[in-house]
């Protein structure tokens, strides 16, 4: 992922493996060190260190275009 677009708050992402709820769609919700993500599927929280996951990410959609 470093090589594309840096990511932003509101932008969608699309991990390699799934939630338990049963979809793998997030949304970035805060930017740091760790990333922010909220599931859109069941809207539980995670925070992942930025390097798992640039690692994890298999789609990413900016937020304008979402």
């Amino acid at each position: 992922m470093p090589t594309e677009r840096p990511l932003q708050v509101g932008d969608r992402l699309q991990l390699k493996k799934g939630h338990p709820c049963g979809t793998n769609d997030w949304e970035v919700i805060r930017l740091g060190m760790d990333i922010k993500l909220r599931c859109r599927g069941c809207g539980r929280y995670v925070a992942l260190p930025r390097s798992r996951l640039e690692r994890r990410v298999r789609r990413h959609s900016s937020a304008e275009h979402s």
